[in-house]
């Protein structure tokens, strides 16, 4: 989950506070990625969302394009998709549209899940009235907390099935959080963690997991029963890991960072189709609180050392190294993923948990030069698919 969406959605209260659960189909798919905006002359975050977004809105172009809280930051997000071929293609597009406006204003772009060096207090809130309102709110949290994730949506035909994917999905939010980790570095620091991003995410209120409803009637109650305390004005105001989206009939994998280029992010949205389809025909386990017994753990060990760190199993109580445990997950669902055509995305992620992550690839990239503008703009190759 972005910090930055964080603040967003905090400062725009619903003017329709409906929680109909919109019917979707089952499994299709939808990203949205935070990119940041980079100078070319030291690889430091800079403006440009204003101008990008103005040259884009000239052309046309395949999906969504908007602002997020800084001038240094946007977000690009796809229409929807039944299979990972479709959404590829889409992504390229948008890279592509992205890409040639950044060209032509001289600017760079970059994933990762946060800056490597820059600092907070030079952000520039990007002019909009909410943004205004949510600086004057949180203060230095509105600027600090510029970094970037990625936001996977999984169409569901009704509430009640995405209550049980949320929950579900609880136990594999470990091998998300390690597949996708791209923010070793922050403030010019080796964070020690994979992903620096979840300790920025943290400080929020109502981070973190979802209560266990597992109706969506029981939703609503809880919904009203949080309103009425004045905590939430909108299903905006809830930042979960992974929470529903009523409006688009979807359920919200929140925890990514934004990943160092598409082939990453469609693989990890395959790995959420898959997982999805594998819940929603076997039933692999109760939905229940033991399910969270070991949450915080689990997501703690997958952001500080990814693939390496320890995963404890919620439902038999089994201690292993979360790499083990993703790639007999992967096992379990080869059915699946041989169903959704997206096997080969998948032996990709197997390769990533073997070899190293966006994370690993970033001390690599990093530690011949030390030089964190070099680092930068490697980072950039990358996302324009300079492998």
């Amino acid at each position: 989950m972005a910090a930055t969406e964080i603040l967003a959605d905090a400062a725009q209260p619903e003017q329709d506070y409906s929680l109909d659960f919109s019917r979707s189909e089952t499994l299709t798919l939808g990203v949205e990625l935070e990119l940041q905006i980079v100078s070319r002359l030291d690889g430091d975050l800079t403006r440009g969302a204003t101008e990008l977004l103005a040259l884009i809105e000239r052309k046309q172009h395949h999906g969504d394009f908007k602002p997020e809280i800084t001038e240094s930051m946007i977000e690009v997000s796809t229409s929807v998709h039944h299979n990972c071929a479709t959404m590829s293609a889409e992504l390229t597009d948008v890279r592509r549209t992205l890409i040639q406006a950044a060209d032509q204003l001289n600017l760079l772009i970059c994933g990762g899940g946060a800056h490597p060096f820059q600092h907070w207090a030079e952000r520039k809130i990007f002019d909009k009235p909410r943004f205004h309102h949510l600086h004057e709110q949180y203060g230095y949290l509105a600027k600090q907390f510029t970094v970037f994730g990625q936001h996977i949506h999984v169409g569901c035909p009704n509430g009640d099935e995405a209550l049980f994917l949320l929950h579900a999905l609880s136990r594999y939010l470990p091998h998300f959080i390690a597949l996708s980790a791209a923010s070793p570095y922050y403030q010019g620091v080796d964070t020690a963690f994979d992903s620096s991003r979840l300790n920025a995410v943290s400080a929020f209120p109502l981070s973190g997991r979802a209560p266990l409803v597992r109706k969506w009637s029981e939703f609503i109650a809880y919904f009203e029963h949080m309103r009425g305390f004045g905590v939430v004005e909108s299903m905006k105001d809830f930042y979960w890991d992974i929470r529903p989206k009523p409006e688009f009939g979807t359920v919200e994998i929140r925890i990514c960072d934004t990943p160092l280029d598409i082939e990453r992010a469609v693989a990890l949205a395959a790995f959420s189709q898959a997982v999805c389809r594998y819940l929603l025909i076997e039933r692999p386990f109760v939905i229940d609180e033991s399910l969270y017994a070991v949450y915080t753990f689990n997501r703690f060990q997958a952001a500080r050392f990814g693939f390496d760190g320890s995963f404890i199993d919620p439902t038999t109580r089994e201690k292993k190294v979360l790499r083990d445990d993703f790639i007999e997950t992967l096992q379990k669902l080869a059915p699946h993923s041989a169903e959704l055509d997206v096997t080969a995305l998948l032996l990709g992620l197997e390769k990533v948990a073997r070899e190293g992550n966006d994370a690993f690839w970033m001390r690599e990239a990093y530690a011949p030069t030390r030089s964190f503008g070099d680092l930068v703009w490697q980072v950039a190759q990358r996302w324009r698919g300079n492998n």
